[in-house]
């Protein structure tokens, strides 16, 4: 007499029907409809598995994304939120979140500034714009250089470059600027990604000249237009290059590790700039 076969799960149900994969017997409540037979319950959790690890990856190693704007958008939207701002609450704003070294205000009747201990000013300022040619012109060149860059990096890795840039031009401005001049805008953060650009592109031997001119001509501006500090400019198109290469170019076996260290790397340098600034200033 042929004995008979029961489910592998469900010992007390017989069965004719066995997983198309693993050649187990299996019951109707185990069966998993796919695309040859039925699949059993582990096996498809397997396959599930599987998809999960060949997820596909940029070139830095983030999870490629939906939409690769995002990141992008929201900053696009701070930056005009803080503007809004600006219009409705007036210069005493600009006073409190700009980029001054040590200075009067007369407003307050205190000394504030970074070398004061405003450390937040680093990164306030550089959400921070006062005309709208300004504005328009830094929020353009974010839309159009970010995205690409977001894109390559992943979400969490672009953001990192753009802050880290967005600090490092802010603290070099803060070295070498008088202490009482106001710096504000998303300038170095922008130069940072274009020089996160030059980095990949030069990573995927694509050609430089386009992207090569560009930072060329954006620093003719710098150096020869009034009103434009290169400080700023020439910090994050440094520190974006920095960051940049560290996201690019980290072997995949400690990706994160050499990554992420990058950035803690810079960002103590950004702070070794700004007790420079502050021995500077202070005297």
């Amino acid at each position: 007499m042929e004995q008979a076969v029961c489910c592998y799960r469900h010992p007390e149900r017989e069965t004719g029907v066995r997983c198309s994969r693993c050649d187990r017997p299996i019951c109707p409540e185990c069966m998993v409809s796919a695309s040859v037979g039925f699949q059993c319950p582990e096996c498809v959790a397997d396959t599930r598995r599987a998809q999960v690890r060949v997820q596909p990856r940029t070139i830095a190693g983030g999870s490629v994304a939906t939409n690769p704007r995002l990141v992008t958008m929201i900053l696009i939207g701070i930056n005009v939120a803080v503007f809004l701002a600006v219009q409705a609450y007036g210069d005493a704003l600009v006073t409190d979140l700009g980029l001054i070294g040590k200075a009067y205000d007369p407003a307050s009747g205190h000394v504030v500034g970074i070398a004061d201990g405003q450390w937040y000013r680093l990164l306030t300022a550089v959400f921070l714009h006062q005309q709208v040619p300004h504005i328009a012109l830094n929020m353009l060149s974010l839309w159009w250089i970010g995205p690409p860059v977001e894109a390559a990096l992943g979400r969490l890795r672009y953001l990192a470059v753009y802050l880290l840039a967005g600090l490092g031009g802010s603290a070099l401005s803060f070295l070498l600027a008088p202490s009482n001049e106001l710096g504000l805008g998303a300038s170095g953060a922008i130069f940072g990604l274009l020089g996160a650009l030059f980095v990949l592109m030069r990573r995927v031997k694509a050609d430089l000249r386009p992207i090569a001119i560009l930072i060329v001509l954006n620093l003719v501006f710098t150096f020869t237009m009034s009103g434009i500090d290169w400080r700023a400019h020439i910090g994050g198109l440094v520190t974006g290059a920095v960051v940049g290469y560290g996201m690019v170019h980290a072997p995949r076996e400690r990706r994160d590790v050499v990554q992420w260290t990058t950035c803690v790397v810079m960002l103590a340098v950004i702070i070794g700039v700004v007790y420079a600034g502050m021995v500077r200033i202070n005297g």
